[in-house]
């Protein structure tokens, strides 16, 4: 379905528009033209930002009309409906064809290039070039963009000027008095099946009836005009016969009803309509007269102001039963609230439900960070629980926030449709972000809200919660994202040799500031409340003690574990005195992709890992490699430093930083980059890239090419090409390295021996031999064995590893260890004779 909209909001990510009849729907950044897609997607394929791609906000603001065609209708968890839409010419000009094409036609278009003469543009009709003349933009380009061009992806109201070479060359124009004078004609050869919102026309009026007018236009169409859209001056004065000008709203293109209004904002093609000021929504209008009543619809009221307003059907009462009619007779007052505002019917929406006129709040922007607020549980996530504030807000409590203690199972607490008193942790309108507590110490807390590092005097005293416990002390959070450090010697007036030990993640602790640098967003606290700010001479002189505490990338340092981590190890460089913390990736943690899972799995806290490597900074963090293969190139110099030191030909040591459809990005020790196309990953052919490899794999690449000017650099994985000589050899040697890793987890796990299965990982040798009796035989011919031998493993014998044996249910067998599998507790076994006898 077409429909003329306005642009409602502008953000990163899509356009929220204004549709008729109080509607509003979306249109997501990859639905602007295909120019624009393209640009995005290579955007996405380099990784690094294009010069000549604009945000939304650089081409698009609130205000603007814009032609729209419904992608999709969504229904939401709550039953609301999701309107998709796109403002793509293809898909909104669809029914116009190169023959169709007439000068003087109003049409939507997008800008596709910007050439030396003007500017190409997509008009969405398949072979028709549509040219846009500098002088025909120079109008536009003054008043709307003030003086800057024209954007690729922007949207435009364009005029065909002149039609060339039967319909494949057009000439328009996008000059404001051009457009604004623009009237659908006979002439243009309009038809139902390419007709357009926006287009204004001159209709006469066949039939006056109180829900709206019917139209009759271009000779041989008929539309109408709803109560909504009659021009509020003249609704009462519309007659038979009578001539008006009117724009098209909308078009269904299966019913093809074609609606239209008569307000004056939009008989100009390139106007806008009228806007609402920001301070009147959520007022209450304490006197309101009904001017019309709909049964159907709703009604419509006349405000204080004189402005008119629209309360839809549910609107009208609490609920169904309590409707009366009666209560909107024309003349009637009533007490109102407006909850939004229509762009496209310029009319504020209000609503009569005493529950919405007594609301605290309305929308996000009337709720504030420390509010106290009442809501109901909604939903559970993984990331923690929803809960809807009003029929229109939903906030967010984070897992940590459930309760005063971490909440393993939430739902035993909470149900769906539960009451619940939240405190308003961070609220942000722009990104529609509201994240609550459920924590009764900050709920009931009478202290001052930090919520700015403004606010964060020295002496202020005031409650947040623990968010790291470590060696060097804790960080403590509060509202806002606000965050500060409580440094190990100011956690209490007695020494604390592990404060994790005393202090766990999500604990409501109260403290005093110490210090605090707004500008930098630093923030020193202190759980002695008696505690006085530090001299300032004293702390900037340990602030620049541990800033001088760096290490080189390529550095060995010894590490203990202090947590487990999803993507990793955090751990203290014991070399300086465990205050400094650095992060092992858990891809990081070995040169085999299998092994990496499990060294996490069997490593903890505590533990020391001798000679691990400085890999890189982020920020903050240090970033550490237990990779061997990448240590050694660091340590024999097999490395570049920069990209002046590249050369064709060299072969590289590095890890896959990410897995795309069309290759992979290997980063190299140092920080260089490079892509190895998807024909130049393998000797077999590449269907689909992540078949291939794994984010984190070590990898041994050549260089095929460098282009210096983009610093782009091209690479090959292919086996073949990849070997330095002896390739034998080499396979040897990285077997002989992932079997001395496994040795190593063994040894571990046989050291710990907390389980079962880790005592039987330590027996189940590849190679030994095993008593097993035979469980299952399964359609593809596999086989499952059970054994005392292997008591919590499942064992598995493949069709092939069967060999000649025709097995039954029951019946003992001896079976040879293959594999190995602690993560899943699989057991891979043959009964191959041959496999057996050796």
């Amino acid at each position: 379905m077409l429909f003329l909209g306005c642009i409602k909001e502008v953000s990163d990510y899509e356009l929220a528009i204004s549709l008729p009849s109080g509607l509003s729907g979306f249109v997501p950044v990859t639905q602007i033209s295909d120019a624009y897609s393209k640009m995005l997607s290579k955007q996405v394929a380099q990784g690094e930002c294009l010069e000549d791609l604009n945000s939304l906000s650089d081409m698009y603001s609130p205000g603007t009309l814009v032609r729209c065609v419904v992608t999709s209708v969504e229904k939401s968890a709550d039953g609301r409906r999701s309107i998709k839409l796109s403002i793509d010419p293809k898909k909104v000009n669809k029914g116009l064809n190169a023959s169709a094409l007439a000068s003087g036609m109003l049409l939507s278009g997008s800008v596709s290039s910007v050439e030396d003469h003007g500017y190409l543009i997509d008009i969405g009709v398949s072979g028709t070039h549509a040219f846009l003349p500098h002088q025909k933009a120079q109008n536009y380009i003054k008043a709307v963009k003030r003086g800057s061009d024209l954007k690729i992806g922007q949207n435009l109201n364009c005029v065909i000027v002149e039609v060339k070479s039967e319909g494949r060359m057009v000439c328009v124009s996008i000059d404001r008095s051009e457009v604004a004078a623009s009237l659908a004609t006979e002439r243009q050869n309009w038809t139902l099946s390419n007709l357009l919102p926006g287009l204004v026309v001159k209709a006469r009026v066949q039939k006056v009836a109180p829900l709206g007018i019917k139209l009759s236009f271009l000779s041989s169409f008929t539309g109408f005009v709803d109560f909504m859209h009659m021009d509020p001056e003249k609704s009462m004065n519309y007659s038979p016969d009578q001539v008006v000008k009117a724009c098209i709203l909308s078009i269904h293109p299966v019913s093809r009803v074609v609606r239209l209004t008569l307000r004056q904002a939009f008989l100009h093609p390139g106007g806008s309509p009228n806007q609402l000021s920001s301070d009147r929504m959520g007022a209450v209008v304490e006197e309101s007269t009904v001017k019309a009543f709909y049964k159907q619809f709703g009604a419509i009221f006349e405000l204080e102001d004189g402005t008119f307003a629209f309360a839809r059907l549910r609107h009208l009462s609490k609920n169904r039963k309590s409707f009366k009619p009666g209560a909107f007779k024309m003349g009637c007052k009533h007490k109102c609230r407006i909850i939004d505002y229509s762009l496209m019917d310029e009319m504020c929406i209000v609503s009569l439900k005493y529950q919405v006129i007594e609301a605290r709040f309305l929308q996000l922007q009337d709720i504030h960070t420390g509010d106290v607020v009442q809501g109901k549980v909604f939903a559970f996530k993984s990331i923690g629980m929803q809960v809807k504030v009003t029929d229109g807000i939903k906030g967010l409590v984070p897992s940590m926030h459930l309760a005063d203690v971490i909440l393993k199972q939430p739902e035993k607490k909470y149900s769906i449709g539960d009451e619940v008193r939240c405190r308003v942790l961070e609220c942000n309108p722009a990104g529609k972000k509201l994240i609550l507590t459920l924590k009764k110490s900050l709920i009931q807390s009478k202290l001052p809200v930090l919520s700015n590092y403004e606010d964060a005097k020295p002496g202020l005293i005031t409650h947040g919660f623990v968010v790291c416990a470590r060696e060097f002390g804790c960080i403590v959070k509060f509202y806002n994202d606000v965050k500060g450090l409580v440094p190990k010697n100011e956690l209490s007036s007695e020494p604390i040799s592990c404060p994790d030990k005393v202090f766990h993640e999500g604990q409501v602790v109260k403290v005093v500031v110490l210090k605090c640098e707004p500008q930098q967003e630093r923030l020193l606290l202190s759980f002695r409340l008696s505690s006085k700010p530090v001299p300032e001479d004293k702390k900037e002189c340990t602030s620049k003690k541990k800033q001088e505490v760096k290490y080189q990338i390529g550095e060995m340092v010894d590490v203990k574990v202090l947590k487990k981590k999803d993507n990793g190890l955090e751990v203290s460089i014991l070399e300086d005195e465990g205050n400094v913390v650095a992060l092992i990736p858990t891809v990081h943690l070995s040169d085999f992709v299998a092994n990496c899972k499990l060294l996490w799995h069997c490593l903890q806290e505590g533990d020391v890992l001798p000679r691990v490597m400085c890999l890189s900074y982020k920020g903050e963090h240090i970033i550490l490699s237990r990779k061997s293969a990448v240590i050694s190139a660091v340590q024999e110099e097999q490395v570049v430093r920069s990209f002046s030191e590249i050369q064709p030909g060299m072969l590289l040591t590095g890890y896959v930083r990410n897995v795309m459809p069309f290759g992979v990005f290997v980063e190299f020790p140092f920080g260089v980059t490079g892509l190895a196309p998807k024909v130049s990953m393998s000797d077999k052919f590449v269907t689909d890239t992540k078949d291939h490899f794994e984010v984190g794999q070590t990898v041994i690449a050549k260089v095929m090419s460098i282009d210096e000017e983009k610093q782009r650099v091209l690479l090959n994985l292919k086996v073949s090409e990849c070997s330095s000589g002896d390739s034998a050899a080499e396979s040897f040697a990285l077997l002989d390295q992932y079997f001395k890793e496994i040795k190593e987890i063994r040894n571990l796990l046989r050291s710990r021996g907390e389980s079962s299965i880790d005592q039987g990982l330590c027996e189940l040798m590849p190679g030994k031999e095993l008593q097993l009796v035979v469980q299952d035989v399964k359609e593809d011919g596999s086989a499952l064995f059970s054994g005392s031998c292997v008591t919590g493993w499942t064992v598995t014998a493949t069709r092939y590893h069967l060999g000649d044996k025709s097995i039954v249910p029951g019946e003992k067998t001896k079976a040879l260890v293959l594999h190995v599998d602690p993560l899943t507790s699989k057991v891979y076994v043959s009964l191959r004779e041959k496999l057996l006898k050796q």
